[in-house]
């Protein structure tokens, strides 16, 4: 671990290099967001992560299926430089190789295609109509590996108190709170014991 943290530390300058860090189809990344809701997601799941997405491998590159505006898939570096600072920590699900075969990747390939136009939920429901960060790929586990990478919560589950957090709920939902909607957050998936730490910069 140790020396895959140093190699991608030193190479990180020039760019996000996939290939000489040992990064793999599936691997989960976090970072802050420099979004207008990050603060308010921030504070109200108590962490600091505020967008995530999944590692993919194409002939153009290492791509990251994510749910921006729209739902599409990013070159990595590009997805990397949008975060705060450049800061990203990678998750790798444990025994991935036994778990993560190529006919599993490619059903998890086929669900974020499936995903890939669908608008950024703003209101975080459940369906798949429109997709928010953490739903996409908690999806794209569940629907195309059968795991699920964090628990599900309901709205009601988080800190709505702060009043950043009052503003942003104001803005999105009026006076009329779907508290019992499931949400999944990127914490909750950053804490997942199914998950390890391969890289961190």
């Amino acid at each position: 671990m140790g020396c895959l943290l140093a190699v991608a530390s030193g190479c990180f300058g020039q760019g996000l290099n996939g290939d000489r860090v040992g990064l793999k189809e599936g691997d989960v990344l976090f970072q802050t967001s420099r979004s207008t809701q990050s603060q308010a997601i921030q504070i109200a799941t108590h962490s600091r992560w505020s967008h995530m997405g999944m590692l993919v491998r194409e002939k153009r590159g290492w791509l990251v299926f994510e749910a921006v505006q729209p739902v599409r898939l990013t070159p990595l570096n590009e997805w990397v430089r949008r975060g705060q600072g450049g800061h990203v920590v990678v998750k790798r699900l444990k025994d991935a190789a036994k778990h993560l075969d190529e006919k599993t990747l490619s059903r998890m390939r086929q669900i974020g295609r499936r995903l890939l136009g669908k608008p950024y939920d703003l209101t975080f429901e459940w369906d798949d109509r429109r997709v928010y960060c953490s739903e996409l790929v908690w999806k794209i586990y569940k629907e195309g590996a059968g795991i699920e990478l964090g628990h599900l919560q309901r709205l009601k589950d988080f800190d709505l108190s702060h009043p950043a957090v009052q503003k942003k709920m104001r803005e999105r939902y009026g006076n009329k709170l779907p508290l019992e909607e499931p949400v999944i957050s990127p914490q909750a998936m950053f804490e997942s014991p199914l998950l390890s730490t391969v890289f961190e910069r």
